[in-house]
């Protein structure tokens, strides 16, 4: 095989594995944005449902089953096992989410209530807001979710009431509560000084648009490339200089 040949053979090969690759992650996108639209309409049906109580939650065969779904709870804060979840945003600023366990009446069981947004101290970053927790029974509103989300953390789960993650079943042996593998993200008036402008699911789902259609358009230029500079750049030069062109 000629030196021309083996250097046509390697840009084909490069060129394939180029589209493929770059082929492959615009349908990844693509496939994210449409699941990211069917579980928003998901959360959208389940929200129309009536809501559920403690006593359905608990009398549920699979709660999570209900995930999205609305809920009126009752039952008593705990309010000294309340997590402040750091590098947490809404409206494109940084802060805290408040969680803090609901005891449910009743009943021994315990779920993370996911309150709300609290901006932090900058000054000082290890000051914990001042956030009202009522005691007694208290009612709350909102749609059963999974449990706080994680971000990209080093080591274990953190200690103390800020943490960068919550694991729940960590949680619960620290502080001896019966917690339920899920949470609850509260809605309703923010009348303890917390935000709760809940991001919708599909919020991103441009952004994976948008990627998609960078990486088909990175496909798209490998292979325009690729023929100009196999085949037409080469022809183009035959018919201008004559057959011993290079």
């Amino acid at each position: 095989m000629s030196s021309r040949s083996g250097r046509f053979w390697v840009v084909t090969l490069a060129t394939a594995l180029t589209m493929a690759m770059t082929a492959s992650l615009g349908v990844w996108q693509l496939g994210r944005a449409s699941q990211k639209q069917a579980l928003q309409s998901q959360v959208n049906q389940r929200s129309e449902l009536p809501p559920w109580t403690e006593r359905d939650l608990l009398e549920a065969g699979d709660p999570k089953a209900g995930l999205h779904r609305a809920v009126q709870l009752q039952g008593q804060w705990v309010a000294e096992a309340n997590v402040f979840l750091d590098n947490r945003q809404m409206d494109g600023r940084v802060g805290f989410f408040l969680v803090t366990p609901l005891r449910l009446s009743g009943s021994d069981r315990v779920i993370l209530i996911q309150r709300g947004w609290v901006p932090r101290d900058f000054t000082d970053r290890s000051r914990v807001p001042a956030v009202e927790t009522p005691e007694g029974l208290v009612y709350v509103e909102g749609r059963l979710a999974p449990a706080p989300g994680k971000l990209f953390e080093l080591g274990a789960a953190g200690a103390g009431p800020i943490r960068q993650n919550i694991d729940v079943a960590e949680l619960s042996q620290e502080t001896g509560l019966a917690l339920l593998d899920f949470s609850v993200l509260q809605t309703g008036d923010p009348t303890d000084g917390l935000q709760r402008n809940w991001p919708r699911i599909t919020e991103g789902v441009h952004k994976h648009h948008g990627y998609a259609f960078q990486w088909f358009g990175l496909c798209a230029l490998a292979g325009i490339l690729y023929v100009w500079f196999q085949f037409i750049s080469p022809r183009r030069k035959r018919t201008l200089h004559g057959p011993d062109a290079r």
